[in-house]
Parts: C-alpha cells; structure tokens; sequence
C-alpha cells in the first residue's frame, strides 16, 4: 500500500488567507459547547458584523493592515469567561492554524493569539481580585 502524500500547505499570505483562517475558526467557535453561548446567547454577536471585523483585526497583526480600529479587550470585560474558555479559544485558533496552513505567518498568527489569550485572561483575573 502507498502511503498518502500530504499536499504541502502554504503560509499565510493575504487577506484572502486571513479570511480563511477567521471563517474556519468562528464556524468551529460556533460548535464549541463552552464558547459558542458566549458568543451567540450572551454576547450576541452579530456575524455579518463581527467577522469583517476580524478579518481586518488579524490583517492589521499580520500584515499591518486592514483598519481595524478599536480596543478589543473593551468587549471582553463584560463576558462571563475564565481561563477555560480562554484555553478552548486558543486551542480552537491553533488547531484551525495548523489545519490549514503552515509558515513563518502561520507560526506567528498562533503566537499572537497565545500573547492575546494570556493578556486579556490576566487582565480579567486582575480586574475581578483574582490576581495571577
């Protein structure tokens, strides 16, 4: 029996890649029993909104561009989430990364969202007494 033959995957070169990755994470997001409540019942997320939003946010982090303005962690403070829902975000975006593809970028973008997870799940733990 021959063995099946991996197509190399590409790093993550534009926008369209960046588009990509984000869809595939939200629709996984989307199936997570410990974050898709947040998103979808508590926070309300509205897609059609949110996702153009990433797409320019993750653009802006990778590429330095795409005009994401505003503070992310603002919307955070509000949402009942603790590191649980942080490593299940991360774990989520890593593995969405690592599926599709491969690179100097790719390797990056889970660096970020590791440096992002960790930032806003300490900042959280800070605001309300539980310092790390």
């Amino acid at each position: 029996m021959k063995p099946i033959q991996q197509t190399p995957k590409n790093d993550i070169q534009n926008e369209k890649d960046i588009k990509l990755l984000v869809d595939t994470f939200y629709d996984k997001v989307n199936q997570s029993l410990i974050l898709s409540p947040i998103f979808n019942d508590f926070a309300g997320v509205h897609w059609e909104t949110h996702l153009p939003t990433m797409y320019r946010f993750w653009n802006g982090i990778l590429f330095g561009e795409g005009g994401y303005k505003g503070n992310p962690f603002e919307k955070h403070i509000s949402l009942p989430i603790d590191a649980t829902h942080f490593e299940n975000w991360l774990a989520l975006f890593k593995e969405t990364v690592d599926e599709l593809f491969e690179g100097n970028k790719a390797e990056e973008a889970k660096q970020r969202a590791s440096i992002i997870a960790y930032t806003f799940q300490s900042k959280l733990e800070y605001m309300n007494g539980k310092k790390s």
